[in-house]
Order: C-alpha cells, then structure tokens, then sequence
C-alpha cells in the first residue's frame, strides 16, 4: 500500500467511526450491514470493516468474504492490500469443521521489510550465518596437554660437602630464562620443520576433509605455517611452581596426542643438548688451559733437572753450606795448629822433629783451605773438558738454581690452581645440566574443545552489537552537526 492509499483508507474510517453511535463499532451484525452497503462504493473500506467483523465474531463466512473482496482488490485496486491498523489478518481454512481458523503468524511484506533493517542487516544476519558455521560447519578440533618442568640435579648430595659449598652448588628447578628458552624453542621453525618431516604436521592441517575456514592452506607459506601453529600450540607457564603446560589441539584425538608427545620429547632432547654442549664447551676450555699448565710444570721440572745434572749439585745452596763450614771448620785448625807450632818454637830448634811435623801439618792444612776456597769460588760443570775454561762460582751456581727452583715452584703453583680450577669448573658444568621432568604424561582427547560454540557465538553477538551501536551514534551525531 502507497502513503496516499494509507493515509486515504485511514481517513476513510476516520469518519465512519465518528459517524457510529456508542457501541456500534463492536456490534458485528451492524458493522457486517455496513460493509455489504460500502461495497458498492469504497471497496478498500469495505475490506477494513470486514476485518474488523472478523476480529469480533470469527466464522467461515466471513473469511469467505474477505477472501473474496481481497481477490477483487488486487484486479481493481493492487495497492491496497494490507491493512494500517493493528488487527491482525486470517486466512480462511476450507478444512476447519468449526467455522474457526487459525491467526496467520506473521505477514509476508512486514517480515521482508523488518529484515531489510540495518539492525538485521549488518547484527542479525551475520550471526545467523557465524552460528550456522559454527554449529554445522566448522571441524570439530582435539585438545591434549601435558605438564613438564625443568629440573637441576642436587650436587649436595653426590659431592664432597667442602667442595659444594666453595663452589656455590645447590639444587633446585629452572626458573625464568629456561622456561623462556624452551618456549622459544617451542615456537620456532626448526621444531615445526622437525614435525613436518617426522609427523606430517602440514599434511594434517591441510586435508582437505576439514572445513576450509579452519584448516590450513596447502600453499601456506613457512611464515603463515607458523603463525597456525602458534594458534594451535598453546603454552602456559605458572610463575609460581614453574610448571609448563603444553596444550596441542588437532582434529583427531590420537594426532592430538601424538603430537604433545613429539613436542615433549623434542624438548627433552633440546634441554639435553643445550645444558651438555654448555658444559662440554667449558670443560674442554679449561683442560686446554690446564695442558698448558702442566707443560709449563714439565719444562720446569726438566730444567732444574739438567742444571742439577750439569753441575753435579743435588742441592747447590746445601752444598754451599757445607764448604763454607769446611773451610771455616779448616780456619779453626790452622788457628790452632799456629799456636801449637809458636808454642813448640819457644822450646824447641827450628829442626826439632816436632816443630817439623807441626809446620808440616800447618802447610797440609793450608793447602786444603786454598784447595777448598777454590771449589768455593769457581765450579766447573762435570760435561765440560779439561780445555774448556767456563768456571762460575757457587754463588753464581745457587743464584741459578735459585731461579730454576723458583720457576718450578711457580710452576707447581699454578698446577695447583689450574686443578682446582679444572675441578671446580667439572662441579660448574655438573650445576648447570638441566634435565626435563614430565609432570603429566599428554593425554588422549575424549570429547572435542573446539569450536567452543556458545562462547563464540555470544562473543559475536555482543562485539556485532557494540559495534552497530557505536556506528548509529556517529552517524546519528554527524546528522545532528549538519
């Protein structure tokens, strides 16, 4: 119906109401009179009080007629065929015993037009169609989770007590950087690379008998592939127990788990490696340097040795010692054999047999001073021939051996410091080995998680709803600017 042919027809029974005395309007009998008179002259008007007869009294007959003055409408007058008022139209039922039928439920142009309003259009429809997606269409998706955490071992109770408190060991769990390295790990190429050649993980997730929103694209490229496996593998890390959480989601259950398996066990086996090449990168640096150490001790050792051997000394600053208190020890007897050769003088002729013997012990003893004074003062070495004239003295020879024993005591000193830094570094690199302990083994899925469709849909409804309200506003506000 036109706004003129509305606004005609309302003005109509405008004045057919005024023109009605007190109760005729609910008077069937009298209202059925009227419409039969205005047939004749306004056919539109007559269909109006028809409708309302039927509204009072309902019968077959009067479904009838007005099934029959809307046949002529539609031939005589086409746009006016639906009623302004608020009654409600029925339509006759030919097999209704009772006379009576049923309230038509809805009215086709009013249906049409009410989903042809924006709040339909752009909230209403699009739910329908996601609610549909979700709940007919969209692969239902598997969830497995299992929990791990990184544990240190105790090297309190395998090492020696002293040793483990010098070196600062304690037990314990991983914390912080290992859980963070470990979900690094999880979320890179290599471990995505590693499930695509062992577990055909691209494969899965593209077949093809998944729905096409969900699944993944068979020409994904390796950045798109790890973004969907990132939204597919879920990774929780409780700050407190530091217990890692690996949730895997898969539209079969046993892929599912599978799949948790293979994560885990990848990272056990990352965990090993990093924490064994840490250590043996380590070790094998301070044993180089520890060789280095006992070559030094070696080269040391050798030439103190050689000097030891070159000159005949087992210990220069001992025999040293012991020629200076020959030769001190020769002084006394010379002083004493002096005063006994005065006193004998004083009695007895310079050819007196005692005065003899006693000059000649004085001489013997003389020459065994100079003879001891000269080894005192110049030492040959024992390889050298009677031609060759390289005497040092013993104060030479001990300033020498001084130097080499000096050497070799360094030498044996930083032996001892390299070995209990070879030893602490071993008791380091034992701290520092991390192992991966399973908390709870990855499940096998029962019922699906995934899509978790009331969530969603409401989550649609309310984000569509918000943003159609937020979108009436501007607009509204801009109409109200102009």
């Amino acid at each position: 119906m036109t706004q003129s042919s509305q606004q005609r027809l309302e003005n109509d029974l405008s004045l057919f109401k005024q023109g009605l005395d007190k109760g005729q309007w609910t008077d069937a009998e009298f209202l059925l009179q009227q419409a039969e008179e205005l047939k004749r002259v306004n056919l539109p008007l007559a269909l109006r009080i028809l409708q309302r007869v039927r509204n009072l009294k309902p019968s077959k007959k009067i479904l009838v007629e007005i099934s029959r003055v809307s046949n002529e409408l539609k031939k005589t007058e086409p746009d006016i065929m639906s009623s302004s008022s608020n009654e409600t139209d029925y339509e006759p039922n030919a097999n209704s015993d009772s006379g009576f039928t049923k309230q038509s439920v809805q009215n086709p142009i009013r249906l049409k037009k009410w989903f042809a309003t924006p709040f339909s259009v752009f909230v209403l429809i699009p739910f329908l169609l996601f609610f549909i997606y979700q709940a007919l269409i969209a692969s239902a998706r598997y969830e497995s989770h299992a929990q791990i955490i990184i544990q240190q071992p105790n090297g309190m109770s395998t090492l020696d007590p002293k040793l483990a408190l010098l070196s600062g060991f304690s037990g314990g769990s991983a914390v912080g950087q290992d859980t963070q390295l470990l979900k690094a790990f999880i979320y890179s190429n290599d471990l995505l690379q590693y499930l695509n050649e062992n577990y055909n993980w691209k494969k899965h997730f593209s077949d093809t008998n998944y729905d096409v929103v969900s699944r993944l694209s068979s020409d994904a490229s390796a950045e798109d592939q790890l973004d969907y496996f990132k939204s597919h593998v879920t990774i929780e890390i409780d700050e407190k127990s530091s217990v890692f959480t690996i949730r895997t989601q898969a539209y079969e259950p046993k892929y599912a788990n599978e799949l948790a398996k293979a994560i885990v066990n990848r990272a056990e086996w990352y965990i090993n490696k990093i924490g064994h090449d840490l250590a043996k990168a380590q070790l094998t640096f301070v044993q180089n340097e520890h060789e280095i150490v006992i070559d030094k001790l070696q080269r040391a050792k050798s030439e103190l040795l050689a000097f030891q051997s070159k000159y005949n000394f087992l210990d220069p600053e001992a025999e040293g010692a012991a020629l200076a208190q020959i030769t001190y020890g020769l002084e006394s007897q010379i002083a004493t054999k002096k005063s006994e050769l005065r006193a004998l003088k004083s009695s007895m002729s310079e050819q007196a047999p005692a005065v003899m013997l006693a000059n000649e012990q004085l001489k013997a003893l003389e020459t065994q001073l100079e003879h001891e004074r000269e080894r005192l003062t110049d030492i040959s070495p024992s390889e050298q021939t009677s031609s060759e004239k390289s005497d040092i003295s013993v104060n030479e020879v001990i300033a020498k051996f001084s130097e080499y024993k000096m050497n070799l005591q360094f030498a044996l000193e930083a032996y001892t410091a390299s070995q209990v830094s070879l030893e602490k570094s071993r008791i380091e690199a034992y701290r520092q080995l991390k192992y991966l302990v399973v908390v709870e083994n990855p499940t096998v899925p029962e019922d699906a998680s995934y899509p978790e469709i009331l969530y969603n849909c409401a989550l649609f409804i309310v984000l569509l709803s918000m943003l159609f309200g937020v979108i009436r506003i501007v607009l509204a506000t801009i109409e109200e600017l102009k």
